[in-house]
């Protein structure tokens, strides 16, 4: 069964969506889950990917863009389509809408920023998960 947290941040940051994803990345990499970061667009994706390189000092995250030459080792993917098939453990989201895969995933963390435009759209999202029967389990950062 599908687990899906929903992360709210208190407060409008530069790249504070971003930031959260790496730092739950990083975590999960390191209870050797298979991550995929979904987002809404190639541009978005970019951003992820030079942030994971920078968001810690003295950390590193094994990960590839979406398309980028890829080798068996990487274990943590970003894109804005569906991942390979054994992408399965945890998706972090970053966009906008549920995703069609959503339910291969074991686990689902979607970030929401503290815009209420945003929280408007997570809002619709949760009722989608919670219409499904999923378990939805808010967090407030």
């Amino acid at each position: 069964m599908t687990r899906v947290d929903f992360y709210l941040l208190p407060a409008a940051e530069e790249n504070g969506k971003a930031l959260a994803a790496c730092r739950l990345a990083n975590k999960a990499y390191r209870l050797k889950h298979r991550v995929f970061i979904f987002t809404d667009g190639a541009d978005a994706s970019a951003s992820v990917d030079r942030l994971l390189w920078t968001f810690h000092p003295g950390s590193f995250v094994p990960h590839r863009v979406q398309g980028d030459p890829a080798d068996a080792d990487f274990s943590v993917l970003i894109g804005h389509d569906e991942p390979p098939e054994e992408f399965h453990d945890v998706l972090i989201s970053l966009a906008k809408d549920v995703p069609d895969f959503f339910d291969r995933f074991a686990r689902i963390a979607e970030i929401v920023s503290a815009d209420e435009t945003e929280r408007a759209g997570a809002r619709e999202r949760f009722r989608r998960y919670r219409d499904r029967g999923i378990d939805v389990q808010t967090h407030n950062l």
